[in-house]
């Protein structure tokens, strides 16, 4: 399955829109219980406004609300964004660090956020296990698991190593556009003949 994803799509990555390891965090901050489009929406401005965690302190926390508002539980995020940024900016110059305990510190950012950053910023052969990842792994067995967590360790000990710096992304892009929640697009899927799925459609 891996090997036929990576040659579909050799590079894959977030298709969330950043410019820096901060940006991306806030991203992914937003992310959760939203989707990527939406996301990708306000980001431009707010980024425009406060690049950075200076920046975005500078801004405050009524503007922050302002410019993510059509983002679900807005508010929340925009106090955790701010705490967040605070703390960089006191604790770690400003920069995202790169160490999964200091990540999980941070306001608005759990186990999930702190592999997206780990592996997309810096590298790491984390996978980051959301609720598409959750159904493709229980679907296609690749790695069945009753929680995140419990499918993510499988993952990790299942999938090859060469192909874990780019799983979580072939995971979650497959999830989110061919082994959809309802009706999924099995005539289109590249693994569908390795797929354990039983209630595949019949062709």
């Amino acid at each position: 399955m891996f090997e036929r994803w990576q040659e579909a799509n050799p590079e894959p990555t977030t298709e969330l829109k950043y410019g820096s390891p901060y940006q991306l965090l806030v991203a992914v901050i937003l992310s959760a219980q939203a989707t990527d489009v939406g996301v990708n929406k306000v980001t431009p401005a707010l980024f425009a406004a406060a690049p950075t965690a200076k920046a975005m302190l500078q801004l405050g926390l009524e503007r922050i609300t302002d410019k993510i508002r059509t983002i679900g539980l807005f508010n929340s995020k925009a106090t955790n964004i701010l705490e967040a940024s605070h703390i960089l900016v006191e604790e770690h110059g400003g920069l995202v660090p790169c160490d999964r305990q200091a990540l999980e510190e941070l306001p608005g950012v759990g186990r999930k956020t702190a592999n997206v950053v780990l592996n997309t910023i810096f590298g790491q052969p984390v996978i980051a296990v959301d609720t598409h990842i959750f159904r493709v792994a229980n679907r296609t067995r690749i790695a069945a698991g009753k929680t995140p967590l419990e499918v993510e360790q499988r993952l990790l000990r299942l999938v090859p190593k060469r192909f874990h710096r780019g799983a979580h992304h072939w995971l979650i892009l497959h999830g989110r556009y061919v082994c959809i929640a309802r009706k999924p697009r099995c005539n289109q899927c590249i693994v569908s003949d390795l797929c354990e799925y039983p209630d595949k459609p019949r062709e």
